[in-house]
């Protein structure tokens, strides 16, 4: 049995989407158990669709908001339904902890409670996204470190490969450095001095480094992995997430013109309705923060209970894989090379 701890608060819609989420999935997956976490009142009644024998509540006096600053999440409510649920991972009651709530308290919270992970400087958040192929392309970091070294892309990359070697069974996934080109002289110097490690990696064994990719490769699935600071990879999500919207009201505007238009929104219908559902981000939802001495996923903000049921599912599914257990032993493995990469390291052995 794998215990998911549940902030049922977080999150735009909150108890409308995670409660009825949480039913579907246990519905579906009779492997697991729920620690639903929340206001007392909040969560007095359960729907009668939730497996009741399979759920424990577990109180909390607060709840975060999805516009407190940092300082108040993380120094002010510390009895909030978010921390209360990373500590249920932390004391062992939960192998992971899944919100919907504010991103940058969540990363906080989680990074204070479960500490990080030795030879990593700052966890990633890792994610999901469609691609080509009828797959996803694993990308990190999606938003939780704007401005990175290229030792935190090294650090990416070898998190990213546990992540997809746990996620999808792939023992030497490939990674690709999202660039403005393929060619190893392009780029910023951050950037060339990343790809540098990335290749020095490759070389021992590391990792499968497949060289520069573009915005586009992303999309084409050229790389089971592509690595990238969080405010391009934001802005990457952010754009995949409207793709849909995109189509949806497309198909909208055909059927509302004249009758020609009408006739061919119809007999297109069936493959643009196809491939709205193949990029509805809903379906790719829930992003792993990587680096953390405990599993921690994060939903969107605005999830739905579809939305939240996926998180459900790609948290149980990495705690069910041993994802924590895979990020470690290519954290071990890959040691001397981070600490050799590690300016502070070198600066304090030269010392």
């Amino acid at each position: 049995m794998i215990t998911i701890a549940v902030d049922c608060m977080g999150g735009d819609i909150g108890l409308a989407a995670t409660l009825p989420a949480c039913a579907s999935f246990l519905a579906k997956q009779p492997n697991a158990r729920l620690l639903l976490v929340g206001l007392p009142e909040a969560l007095a009644t359960l729907p009668p669709a939730l497996d009741a024998s399979r759920c424990t509540v577990v109180h909390a006096s607060e709840v975060v908001t999805m516009d407190d600053p940092l300082e108040v999440a993380l120094r002010r409510k510390k009895d909030s339904s978010m921390r209360v649920a990373i500590a249920q991972v932390k004391n062992g009651a939960a192998q992971v902890a899944v919100s919907s709530g504010n991103t940058g308290a969540l990363m906080a919270i989680a990074r204070y409670v479960l500490k990080t992970l030795d030879g990593i400087d700052r966890p990633a958040i890792a994610g999901p996204m469609p691609n080509a192929k009828g797959g996803a392309t694993t990308m990190l970091d999606l938003g939780a470190n704007v401005d990175c070294s290229a030792e935190h892309l090294l650090q990416f990359a070898i998190m990213g490969s546990a992540l997809a070697t746990a996620a999808y069974g792939k023992e030497t996934p490939t990674v690709g450095l999202l660039n403005i080109g393929e060619e190893a002289i392009k780029g910023s110097e951050m950037i060339k001095q990343a790809g540098q490690l990335l290749r020095t990696a490759a070389e021992a064994g590391h990792l499968n480094f497949y060289g520069n990719v573009e915005g586009n490769d992303i999309y084409k699935g050229t790389t089971d992995i592509v690595v990238c600071d969080g405010f391009v990879g934001n802005v990457a999500l952010k754009a995949s997430e409207g793709i849909a919207g995109v189509i949806g009201g497309f198909i909208r505007e055909e059927f509302s013109r004249n009758w020609r238009t009408k006739l061919m929104a119809l007999a297109a219908y069936p493959v643009l309705a196809a491939f709205k559902r193949r990029v509805d981000h809903r379906n790719y939802n829930g992003a792993a923060l990587l680096g953390l001495r405990g599993l921690v996923f994060k939903s969107h903000g605005s999830a739905d209970a579809v939305a939240f049921e996926c998180a459900l599912r790609r948290a149980y599914d990495a705690a069910h894989h041993q994802l924590l257990d895979n990020v470690k032993t290519r954290l071990e493995r890959a040691a001397p090379l981070l600490a050799a990469s590690d300016p502070k390291a070198a600066a304090s052995n030269a010392a």
